[in-house]
C-alpha cells in the first residue's frame, strides 16, 4: 500500500531525526532543513502534507523565514495542507500563519500522538479534495441529473433512478427536508417515457386544505361561490408527463380518498363535475415523514400508502453521506463564485474542518445557503468557518478530549473504508493497512457492527 508523503521542514536536525522515527511507519518522508531546500522538495515530490518550524535559517528566532516558505508554497498550490510547529513564545506568529492559509500549528515540544491525530485529520481532508480533482479531471459519473454524490449511498440512489425511471410505477421518495427530493423526481421524469409531457409539481403543506382539492382536481363553473369559470386541476395540466406530489403526508383525509381512486381507475371528476375525466399521468410523491407511522395511527390511508409506494426511494441526509460533504459544498463554491464575480475561491483550512465536523440538519440546502452566504462575505480568495458561520461547529471539535477525538477520527475512516468496499473487511483493512484481526479488534472498540 502506497504511503502518504510527507514533508518535515525545521532547521534542527534531532527534531527531524526524531519526527522520522515516530511517522516513518505511516508516512513516506522528506525532509528539508532551510525554505529553499523545503520549496524545491515541495516541487518535487508535493507531499499531501508539509510540517513547517517558522524558525528557519539564516534567521531561526524570526518567523518572517518560516511565513515565507508558507506563503511559497501555498502560491505553488492553494489548497496545499502545512502544519506549522512553533515555539510558545511564537504562538502569536502560529495563529497569524493560520490565518495566511496554514492548516493548522502545533506548539513544541510535539506531543507525538496528538500529531498523528492532527496529520490524520489533515491526510483525510487531502484525500477527500483530491478525489474531488479527480472527479473534474476525468468521466466519473458523480455528477448524475444535475445531483452530485461519490458516496455509495448517492451511487445506489442514482442507480435506483435508472432502473425505475423507465417504468410506469408510481414512486415514493422518501428523505429528510433539502435532502433534495424534487431533483430526484425530476431526474425520474427526465429520463421517463413522459419525458416530453410537462413536469407539475404541488406542495401538498403549502395549500390550505380547503383549495387543495380543487388544485389538485380543478373545478366546474359554479362548483362554489367565487368559480366564474372552469378551471383545470394539476391532475389534467399534468396530462401525459408527471404529476409530483411532495409532503404527501400532509393530504387531508377527503383528498386522500380522491386521489386513490384516481390511482386506481386513472379517471377523476373535477370539484362540482358530472362527468369523469381520463389522465394520463405518472404521478410521484414525496414525504420526509415516516407514512408508515402515520398509516399505524391512522393519519394516512393504508391503501393509498401501498399504491404510491410501489417504488420507495431513500435519500439520505448529508451526515449519512460525508465523504459529499466537501464534494458539493465546492460545487456550490465554485457555482456562486462565478455568479458574484469572485472565481477561484477555496475553502481555507478551518472551513473544510468545519464542513466534516457539521451535522447539517437542514441537509444540501443548508450548505447551498451557507456557501451562498459565504462567497457573498469573504474576503480574498479563502473561505472560512467564520464566513459559513461554522465556528460553533469547530468549537465543539476542540473540546473533545484526545481520546474522543482519537476516537472519532478512527471510526470515521473506519466506516467510510467498509461503506466504500460494501463491508468487506479484508479489502478495508487492506486500504487502511491493518490486518483483518486488528480491524475487527478496532470494530468492537468503536462499537461498529459486522454487516
Amino acid at each position: 500500500m502506497t504511503k502518504t508523503r510527507l514533508l518535515i521542514v525545521d532547521d534542527d536536525e534531532d527534531i527531524r531525526t526524531q519526527m522520522k522515527w515516530a511517522l516513518c511507519d505511516d508516512y513516506e518522508l522528506h525532509t528539508a532543513g532551510d525554505r529553499a531546500a523545503a520549496l524545491a522538495a515541495f516541487a518535487a515530490d508535493r507531499p499531501a502534507v508539509t510540517l513547517l518550524d517558522l524558525g528557519l535559517p539564516p534567521r531561526p528566532n524570526d518567523p518572517e523565514e518560516g511565513l515565507a516558505a508558507l506563503s511559497a508554497i501555498l502560491a505553488a498550490d492553494p489548497l496545499a495542507k502545512v502544519i506549522v510547529v512553533s515555539g510558545q513564545s511564537d504562538k502569536q506568529n502560529a495563529i497569524r500563519a493560520v490565518g495566511a492559509g496554514a492548516y493548522d500549528f502545533l506548539c513544541k515540544p510535539v506531543e507525538m500522538d496528538e500529531l498523528k491525530l492532527v496529520l490524520q485529520r489533515c491526510v483525510y481532508l487531502a484525500d477527500l479534495e483530491e478525489e474531488y480533482r479527480a472527479m473534474q479531471q476525468s468521466a466519473r459519473a458523480d455528477v448524475f441529473e444535475d445531483m452530485l454524490g461519490a458516496s455509495p449511498q448517492m451511487q445506489g440512489v442514482f442507480d435506483m433512478i435508472r432502473k425505475v425511471a423507465p417504468t410506469n410505477a408510481p414512486v415514493l421518495i422518501m428523505g429528510e427536508s433539502g435532502t433534495g427530493k424534487e431533483m430526484v423526481a425530476q431526474a425520474l421524469h427526465r429520463r421517463s417515457p413522459q419525458s416530453g409531457g410537462p413536469f407539475v409539481a404541488i406542495n401538498c403543506n403549502s395549500i390550505p386544505e380547503t383549495l387543495l382539492e380543487s388544485e389538485l382536481f380543478g373545478y366546474e363553473k359554479g362548483a362554489f361561490t367565487g368559480a366564474t369559470t372552469l378551471r383545470r386541476g394539476h391532475i389534467e395540466t399534468a396530462a401525459g408527463g408527471t404529476l409530483f406530489l411532495d409532503e404527501i403526508g400532509d393530504l387531508p383525509a377527503a383528498v386522500q380518498v380522491k386521489l386513490l381512486r384516481f390511482l386506481q381507475e386513472k379517471r377523476f371528476l373535477r370539484v362540482g363535475g358530472r362527468q369523469e375525466i381520463q389522465s394520463d399521468v405518472r404521478v410521484l410523491a414525496a414525504t420526509n415523514r415516516n407514512l408508515q407511522e402515520s398509516v399505524a395511527k391512522g393519519a394516512f390511508r393504508e391503501d393509498l400508502y401501498f399504491r404510491l409506494a410501489v417504488i420507495v426511494v431513500r435519500v439520505p441526509p448529508l451526515r449519512e453521506r460525508a465523504e459529499d460533504t466537501v464534494l458539493v459544498g465546492k460545487a456550490f463554491l465554485q457555482s456562486y463564485g462565478a455568479e458574484h464575480g469572485k472565481p477561484g475561491l477555496a475553502f481555507a483550512p478551518d472551513a473544510l474542518r468545519a464542513l466534516t465536523a457539521y451535522r447539517w440538519p437542514g441537509n444540501v440546502r443548508e450548505l447551498q445557503n451557507r456557501v451562498r452566504r459565504a462567497v457573498i462575505m469573504a474576503d480574498g480568495k479563502r473561505v472560512s468557518a467564520r464566513d459559513l458561520e461554522l465556528t460553533d461547529a469547530l468549537s465543539a471539535l476542540s473540546s473533545q478530549t484526545l481520546k474522543e477525538a482519537r476516537e472519532a477520527v478512527e471510526r470515521e475512516m473506519v466506516q467510510e473504508a467498509l461503506r466504500r468496499h460494501r463491508g468487506k473487511v479484508t479489502a478495508a483493512a487492506l486500504e487502511l493497512g491493518i490486518s483483518r484481526p486488528t480491524l475487527y479488534e478496532l470494530m468492537e472498540k468503536l462499537g461498529i457492527a459486522r454487516e
